[in-house]
């Protein structure tokens, strides 16, 4: 690297300014390095704690050149942003990290699938259609999941398909058709690859979704899976980084099916809601692991301390508006219990509003007090 973090001049930049980057930056605050914040929105979680904050289009290639050519690091919180412009500030001498070459492709659905395809990686049979005819000439292929090649975040551009019914409901633009997988249950990863190559993986997690937003609710950490499966769930994440050559932290996303085989179904080159819990549950967070990454630093131990359960705090159906926590006093009571709120001024259904860690030494009390939490907090608006 050609400057030192350590150096009062040096600059890191993050296209996005959410909750991801804000729990970034709490953590780059532990070693002194400045943050630089674009963002669309003013009121972006990380405009209060950003050390410069700049409202822009991270999709607009002028606004994120001219954001990121005074960087001496630059990374995302969010795969959706103008990888042309990154691409041009890589050539000049930005260290950009993950790679664009690796954002365009993670980019697109079709890209990543064909990707595991190539390289061998266990992921379920696909096809590639350009549009909604491509539906109706996959009938043999049925049930498959349709799953927008661009676009498409926290459940949103992804629709199941079983019959000929559903096509109505499906997506007229290019998609993936993915078989649809009978899974026992979803798993997560988290890994990481620094600038010298050093690699280190966190333990598998169980994530529980929410059915009504196709959101995950609940993160149980360690999953409860054999050591057989931890193994080959390890091995796939770390593959998936290697071949890539990922600089960052990637997050890989996993189906167990119920014959014990493990596949891999979308991965995410960024900090992700299947780590949160390891601010407070394992020896390193996930945000510091990506901070050591791009940083070219040794990466940080990945042991779990204690068991945990994440619960995300979504906002409640039938609500909009400025926002509003009841029960969150009454959660502070309980030990163990550790509330982070995103700083989002308002709230709608099922919008990410903040989560909360429960620590336990026994994982089944654990979840037995984020039952308790989840029906305390209710993320509701003021009026």
């Amino acid at each position: 690297m050609t400057k030192s973090f350590y150096s009062a001049d040096f600059k890191l930049g993050i296209l996005g300014g959410g909750q991801l980057g804000r729990m970034f930056i709490q953590e780059a605050i532990n070693l002194d390095v400045s943050v630089h914040i674009l963002d669309p929105d003013a009121n972006a979680p990380s405009a209060k704690v950003a050390h410069h904050f700049q409202q822009g289009d991270i999709t607009d290639f002028d606004t994120v050149w001219f954001f990121g050519k005074d960087m001496d690091v630059l990374t995302i919180e969010i795969e959706h942003v103008n990888v042309d412009a990154l691409e041009k500030l890589e050539e000049i001498g930005v260290h950009v990290y993950p790679q664009p070459r690796l954002i365009r492709m993670v980019q697109d659905k079709g890209l990543q699938k064909e990707f595991y395809a190539k390289h061998g990686i266990p992921t379920s049979p696909f096809r590639l259609i350009e549009s909604k005819d491509g539906l109706n000439e996959n009938q043999t292929f049925m049930p498959f999941v349709q799953k927008l090649r661009k676009g498409g975040y926290d459940g949103k551009g992804v629709q199941v398909i079983k019959t000929e019914t559903d096509f109505e409901k499906g997506f007229d633009a290019p998609s993936v058709l993915e078989k649809f997988v009978d899974f026992e249950k979803e798993l997560a990863v988290i890994v990481a690859r620094s600038s010298t190559g050093e690699v280190k993986s966190f333990p598998a997690v169980e994530l529980e979704f929410n059915p009504e937003a196709n959101l995950v609710e609940f993160l149980f950490s360690p999953a409860n899976i054999s050591a057989e499966t931890e193994e080959k769930a390890q091995k796939i994440a770390r593959d998936i980084i290697e071949r890539m050559q990922l600089v960052g932290v990637l997050a890989v996303e996993l189906f167990l099916t119920k014959d014990g085989t493990v596949l891999v179904n979308e991965i995410a080159p960024r900090p992700h809601n299947s780590g949160h819990q390891t601010i407070e549950a394992s020896f390193t967070s996930q945000y510091e692991q990506h901070l050591r990454a791009i940083l070219g630093l040794p990466l940080g131990a990945t042991a779990i301390i204690m068991p945990s359960v994440m619960l995300n705090l979504l906002g409640e159906n039938g609500y909009a508006g400025p926002v509003t926590y009841n029960g969150l006093t009454e959660s502070l009571e309980i030990a163990g219990v550790y509330p982070h709120i995103y700083g989002k001024s308002t709230t709608k259904p099922f919008r990410k509003m903040g989560h909360v860690t429960v620590m336990n030494p026994s994982l089944d009390e654990a979840k037995k007090t984020a039952q308790r939490v989840k029906e305390l907090i209710r993320v509701q608006s003021q009026s």
